[in-house]
């Protein structure tokens, strides 16, 4: 198996320990446990086949993001030594940008700002190369890199990542990076701020499974609002914070997230690839189904549910990476299947 594994209203936003939606957004949905949402939630979306030309196969793939154009950026996870990993697809399917060979290791979460610069966070080191997250503009040159070559497992230093996760750019520009990959050592995972010119800002959560707190964070992004929406996989929910890093929300009913997006009507994607009902295992978060949960970020609730296609093998996991383009149009990137499906409206 391949792995390399709110309207808004005008009052303040608040809390109530874990089980508490956002206060504020109309019809404030607490957290609930996904299980309810299982079996009975309508699926709207169809498969597109055969939609890519890429100018190569897809390696295992989990790093995908989509611009304002509607064009889909991924990174995926080079095994050959010949291999570009960066490409830039059309709406079509074609290729219209392909570059940084020699850059990656893993590629886990790609981020595109509001000036069209792409920024990929790197979750893997070998040979001193990797660990970083590099700032690209939309024709490929190198323009940031921030992080140190290969350094940070087990460090907390504040220019270093210990396997930096995801990437995630506010409406002000600056960028956020989630770090702390796998739960088999501790990690940091926290939240990295820096400007978009790679100054530092702050930090802001800990390792655990409080308020505020996160377990190997997979994914980040941010909706309409600036509020940071925390693929926190390993505590099975998804945690929300304002800009600042204050702790808004927890929610459970969206499964154990690999990925997340949110499109610019405040609809949030996520996609759970590794639920299991096995209570000796790591990844145990009983009566939840893998596939992909849309909801709304204005109240929490689930809305549909799109169940994953059938692998060809069945040892591999589902898709883990998820994208979603001005359309409507969802993206969603498999690593163990190396391939990237494409799901629209029926």
């Amino acid at each position: 198996m391949r792995r390399s594994l709110m309207g808004i209203a005008r009052v303040g936003l608040a809390t109530v320990g874990l089980a508490t939606g956002i206060a504020g957004m109309a019809d404030a949905q607490p957290s609930y446990p996904c299980a309810e949402t299982n079996g009975n939630l309508p699926n709207p979306y169809v498969q597109v086949p055969n939609w890519a030309s890429p100018p190569r196969p897809f390696m295992p793939v989990n790093a995908v993001a989509a611009d304002a154009n509607n064009n889909l950026w991924l990174a995926d996870r080079c095994e050959t030594d010949d291999c570009v990993p960066v490409m830039q697809l059309g709406p079509d399917g074609k290729t219209l940008k392909n570059f940084g060979a020699g850059l990656f290791i893993e590629p886990h979460q790609v981020a595109v700002d509001n000036d069209g610069n792409v920024w990929i966070a790197d979750a893997g080191v070998k040979d001193a190369k990797g660990y970083q997250v590099t700032k690209f503009s939309s024709d490929g040159r190198v323009l940031l890199k921030l992080g140190k070559p290969g350094q940070g497992e087990r460090q907390s230093g504040l220019d270093i990542f210990d396997s930096p996760t995801g990437v995630a750019v506010a409406s002000n520009g600056n960028v956020y990076i989630s770090e702390g990959h796998g739960e088999a050592r501790p990690n940091n995972s926290r939240i990295m701020v820096f400007t978009k010119d790679g100054q530092f800002i702050k930090t802001f959560a800990t390792m655990g499974n409080g308020d505020g707190q996160l377990r190997s964070p997979h994914a980040i992004a941010f909706d309409s609002q600036d509020r940071l929406y925390v693929a926190d996989r390993g505590n099975s929910r998804i945690v929300v914070f304002d800009r600042d890093g204050k702790f808004l929300a927890a929610w459970k009913q969206f499964g154990r997230p690999s990925g997340v997006a949110v499109d610019k009507n405040d609809m949030i994607y996520v996609i759970d690839s590794q639920s299991s009902n096995n209570q000796g295992a790591g990844n145990y978060n009983p009566g939840c189904a893998r596939g992909i949960r849309v909801g709304s970020v204005k109240d929490g609730k689930v809305m549909y549910f799109i169940p994953p296609p059938v692998p060809a093998d069945p040892k591999w996991q589902p898709p883990i990476g998820i994208a979603v383009d001005g359309n409507g149009t969802i993206y969603a990137a498999s690593d163990d299947q190396m391939d990237i499906k494409k799901y629209v409206k029926k």
